[in-house]
């Protein structure tokens, strides 16, 4: 309870913009993903990985969220035979 009451006031403060750093580092990243498709065709979970330097995980989050969004198509179900397009 303590962590949220300190996190509001320093955001009332504007001394805690961590949040909108985040958002904006996501942002571009997607973006780097949106470009890697436009000069590809196509892009697998390991290419984000290693272009951006994240894990597993942070790779099909980012997938994920820009199929969700209606920018990238998955084709294929699971596994390695699993790629993005744009859509």
């Amino acid at each position: 309870m303590a962590g949220v009451a300190l996190g509001a006031y320093f955001s009332q403060r504007g001394e805690c913009d961590t949040v909108p750093e985040q958002s904006k580092n996501k942002r571009k990243r997607k973006e780097k993903i949106l470009e890697f498709l436009q000069e590809n065709g196509e892009v697998r979970n390991d290419d984000v990985e290693k272009m951006l330097g994240v894990s597993d995980s942070t790779a099909e989050k980012y997938l994920n969220e820009l199929e969700k969004d209606g920018k990238i198509l998955q084709n294929g179900k699971t596994g390695r035979s699993v790629f993005y397009t744009l859509r």
